[in-house]
């Protein structure tokens, strides 16, 4: 590691930025959203499993698909934002094993396990679409985080994705064109609670 980021990068990632609902009307050009891909997969997961898939909607079409499946309080904003990003996680993840993980036999350790494939899909995935959140930031986008929990009985057949991806949350990204206050924060102390060390 070669030190502390400037401060003004960590304002950008943590300290002003804001789960947003308010969008400029710009696109965001393909290329970009490669290159925010290309950074958010350098994010550590378990063993490398990398099972986070990502599903860019653009189009006006494209969201009036994705529209059914998100509650009344995220459809409009999720249906202006210049793009949406749908994430999911491939239950066939263990199959890139030999490519990701290639120095000991780890796709035995999920074959014929299907619970242990599922938590494992479902964390990393969801760890992955936190990255996704924090790379488009790096590039200067703002994100509005949203529930599509419904979308995954039907994500094989309302929009384009493998069959073996379950979907795990939507993400609205791009420049926003108003903001707001940030909500209330729990304290880090939080996570030691029931023992008796405290964090320094």
């Amino acid at each position: 590691m070669t030190g502390k980021l400037p401060d003004a990068c960590l304002d950008q990632l943590f300290r002003e930025a804001r789960t947003h609902n308010a969008w400029r009307d710009k696109p965001v050009p393909d290329a970009l959203l490669q290159a925010i891909v290309d950074l958010l997969k350098l994010g550590p997961t378990s063993a490398n499993c990398s099972p986070a898939r990502f599903l860019f909607v653009k189009s006006r079409e494209e969201k009036e698909r994705l529209k059914p499946h998100l509650s009344e309080g995220n459809s409009d904003k999720t249906m202006k934002a210049p793009v949406c990003t749908v994430i999911g996680f491939d239950l066939d993840f263990y199959l890139h094993f030999p490519k990701l993980f290639p120095h000991t036999d780890a796709k035995s350790w999920f074959e014929g396990k299907k619970e242990k494939i599922a938590e494992t899909a479902f964390r990393n995935g969801t760890l992955q679409g936190a990255y996704i959140i924090m790379a488009a930031r790096a590039f200067g986008l703002d994100c509005g985080r949203c529930r599509a929990s419904t979308i995954r009985a039907s994500i094989a057949n309302s929009l384009p994705a493998p069959t073996s991806n379950r979907t795990s949350c939507a993400v609205s990204a791009m420049a926003t064109r108003a903001c707001c206050s940030r909500g209330r924060r729990a304290s880090a102390s939080t996570k030691w609670r029931g023992s008796s060390k405290k964090p320094r």
